[in-house]
């Protein structure tokens, strides 16, 4: 018995020692995986579907098993491209558990195996919070902020390897770490949450630095810092109070994108016997007049000849892109989005983003770019739309392109019936058109424009005065870096209005993050968007109270923001000549108040029948009783 137990015992250990041999072999054997994406997911997110692009050569040749519990293939696609595999995956939540799913590839005599890891959702409580309008947002372009890495500056292998900061089309060299070092410097200021322009990664040729032509959908561009800097970045603005903005591009890529190499199919990009670019009339979208050829071009045509345009018709783009965001969002922690050449888009595929992204997290903070000439437009395209027929986008808010449009042509036109400072009351008063006006991301210049202190002929008073409207006002305010200290030029081209922060470069002949460093005049700018963006902050009065505008009169508009807590009255004066305000007037909202504080100086006055106004003068005034 003793010898029959021992001769079992002999051969059991025999067969495990082949079976570990044979996985031994089978661990060994070349992967011919060069990818799979998304390269790692969560156990517990609502959505229980999960699609692996799987990328290597001649792929489609193996089958592909699991015996992870819970972790069930149902599906695997093949496509035109044998170098793609599509497998379907459905995750039983009542069994799964955190851990790596091992999935074995087969064919013929082929096999190996891939580690596909699964994490638990991180729940930390106010981990991802979202943007609105109580946020103050900071735009920067990283590459022209501050270079605090100098070893990134250019990477072996990339295809560009321009580096000078004399040329507005070369990289410059800022960095992530940039970022990071003057978080209390943005903080100072007033700023709640930070925009970077995109940080993914950019392996174009040329003109890399602006961030738009992605390469690679999951890595942090390497002249930028990596993933994990990222997270580090996300994590320690939080810890300062900052919320974190992702710059996401899903109408075109670059063109050395690795599947644009190599497509999966021949729908997964729009095409064209010869190019063919957009008319960039997303109006035509709306328009009950517009034929079909111009619709179809606007959404179907490049935006530009480096950028092939993505077609998120395709279901298996349109997985990819969704699980993207999702993995971006639940990997960093970061709080919103901002989706460039929003409507150029697959307009249906855009809402079932929406939709996926705020299943998952219902407070996360998304805006649209729509850069066209109507308010209807935006309306349209924003969450629960008023207009008749509008398919609901769930997108929260649109860049408002109108109230920017409006601001240039007050600050820089006489009043008149519908010009000047009129502009801005007729503008608002299209409102009516949307669900909630407040989540549109209102601004005075950007990346694309020109400089805002530029627009006003580089006078102090207008500039005050944009500043004003654009921090008391309705909506979500946005501030590009710069325009605190008075950085100017026109967008002609757009590399002069990306010039580099002073400050940020070793070297750099004043350093503008200081007040030593800046001279009198950017001090007085900067201490006037610190006073009001901090103001704001303190008050959320301007966050979220009601406005009601008077209509403009005598070169002056006067308009207020109220709560049950606070009112605050703004008065702005567009004139080279003094100008008095007669009070009684505003009596409905003035009335049971006898003195005002001046939110600029802090002095106190009493309310008097008439306030005089000097030329091209902003008051902010907090009404006491």
């Amino acid at each position: 018995m003793r010898i029959k137990i021992w001769f079992i015992l002999f051969v059991y250990l025999f067969l495990s020692g082949i079976h570990v041999f044979a996985q031994k072999n089978v661990a060994a054997t070349p992967s011919p995986i060069s990818r799979i994406d998304p390269p790692d997911w969560w156990v517990d997110m609502k959505d229980n579907t999960l699609q692996l692009c799987v990328y290597g050569k001649n792929i489609a040749l193996y089958n592909v098993t699991t015996a992870y519990p819970g972790f069930n293939i149902s599906k695997i696609n093949k496509v035109e491209n044998p170098n793609y595999l599509f497998i379907d995956v459905v995750i039983d939540q009542s069994v799964i558990k955190p851990g790596k799913a091992v999935l074995n590839f087969t064919s013929g005599a082929h096999s190996f195996t891939h580690l596909y890891e699964l994490h638990e959702k991180d729940r930390s409580p106010g981990r991802i919070q979202g943007y609105d309008s109580r946020d103050l947002v900071y735009l920067i372009m990283p590459d022209r902020f501050a270079n605090a890495n100098t070893g990134n500056d250019k990477i072996a292998g990339m295809r560009d390897q321009s580096l000078s900061i004399d040329s507005m089309f070369h990289r410059h060299g800022g960095d992530i770490k940039g970022v990071m070092d003057h978080l209390d410097y943005i903080k100072e200021l007033g700023a709640t949450a930070i925009w970077l322009t995109p940080v993914q990664v950019n392996d174009e040729p040329r003109d890399s630095y602006h961030g738009y032509a992605f390469t690679d959908h999951y890595k942090v561009d390497p002249r930028l810092g990596d993933n994990e800097q990222y997270k580090a970045y996300v994590k320690e603005a939080h810890s300062k109070g900052l919320k974190v903005i992702q710059d996401m591009v899903y109408n075109h890529v670059g063109t050395e994108h690795w599947f644009i190499k190599d497509l999966p199919m021949h729908d997964w990009i729009h095409q064209f016997d010869t190019f063919t670019k957009t008319n960039y009339r997303a109006t035509t979208l709306i328009d009950p007049y517009a034929s079909d050829f111009d619709k179809d071009l606007m959404s179907n045509g490049w935006f530009v000849k480096q950028m092939p345009d993505l077609n998120q018709k395709n279901p298996y783009l349109a997985k990819y892109l969704i699980q993207n965001s999702i993995w971006w969002i639940e990997t960093t922690g970061i709080d919103g989005f901002r989706i460039d050449t929003y409507t150029y888009s697959d307009l249906t595929f855009m809402s079932d983003l929406m939709k996926s992204i705020q299943a998952e997290y219902r407070q996360f903070g998304a805006v649209g770019e729509l850069w066209d000439h109507c308010v209807a437009i935006e309306a349209y395209f924003m969450q629960h739309p008023k207009i008749v027929g509008a398919p609901d986008s769930h997108m929260p808010g649109m860049i408002d392109f109108q109230l920017y449009n409006a601001i240039n042509e007050a600050l820089n036109k006489p009043m008149g019936w519908t010009e000047g400072l009129s502009k801005l009351y007729y503008t608002l008063v299209q409102d009516v058109l949307y669900s909630d006006p407040s989540r549109n991301l209102t601004f005075l210049d950007n990346h694309d424009l020109s400089r805002f202190y530029s627009v006003v002929g580089e006078d102090i008073r207008k500039y005050k005065m944009g500043i004003a409207f654009l921090l008391t006002t309705r909506g979500t305010p946005s501030l590009y870096y710069g325009t605190e200290i008075l950085m100017k030029n026109y967008a002609d081209p757009d590399g002069k209005v990306r010039e580099d922060f002073p400050g940020g470069w070793k070297g750099d002949k004043a350093d503008k993050f200081i007040k030593q460093g800046r001279t009198d005049k950017e001090n007085e700018a900067f201490d006037f968007v610190k006073k009001l963006a901090n103001y704001r902050k303190e008050n959320d009065v301007l966050q979220t109270g009601k406005l009601t505008q008077f209509v403009p009169e005598n070169d002056s508009y006067v308009y207020f923001r109220s709560n049950e807590k606070k009112t605050v009255m703004v008065i702005m004066h567009y004139s080279d000549k003094p100008h008095t305000i007669h009070m009684s007037r505003f009596a409905e909202k003035l009335d049971g108040f006898s003195s005002y504080k001046d939110a600029l100086t802090d002095q106190t006055e009493p309310l008097k029948a008439d306030l005089v106004l000097n030329p091209y003068e902003v008051r902010i005034l907090e009404l006491m009783k």
